[in-house]
């Protein structure tokens, strides 16, 4: 089930017409990867930006999504850490979405995971390990 799907649609419309940022360099050399990274070099090309030349966009700030799709998850729903029971009870389960924080502990994890089912949230990280098990 997804909802706010006009806001999804919205963010995913301005992130097709924002250029592939990659690595610079990437395309000429196999050992690095085409995740981006900023240039930092004081003479470098890309960084300074010179004319363009054919030279692939540097990640700025105008690039980003509409304010309004912010912190959503690709479900629609928002995503908000959730470490105790006390801050499951401040979330709607209509419009929020669930995400364990990573120092909870199994059994704490089962507590909330049983009061989030009870109140339909949807759980994004939803894995609960039983003892002795190694995955």
């Amino acid at each position: 089930m997804t909802i706010n799907k006009e806001k999804l649609a919205l963010r995913e419309e301005i992130k097709g017409k924002n250029p592939d940022f990659v690595r610079p360099e990437s395309w000429r050399y196999v050992r690095l990867e085409t995740n981006w990274r900023k240039p930092k070099g004081v003479d470098h090309h890309q960084r300074k930006l010179k004319g363009g030349r054919g030279r692939p966009g540097l990640v700025k700030v105008g690039y980003g999504g509409p304010k309004i799709a912010k912190g959503l998850h690709p479900s629609g729903f928002t995503d908000n850490l959730v470490y105790t029971l006390n801050d499951l009870e401040k979330l709607n389960p209509k419009t929020d979405g669930v995400r364990f924080g990573h120092s909870v502990g199994t059994k704490k994890r089962k507590e909330i995971m049983a009061k989030a089912l009870e109140n339909k949230f949807k759980i994004f990280n939803a894995r609960v390990r039983t003892i002795g098990s190694k995955s």
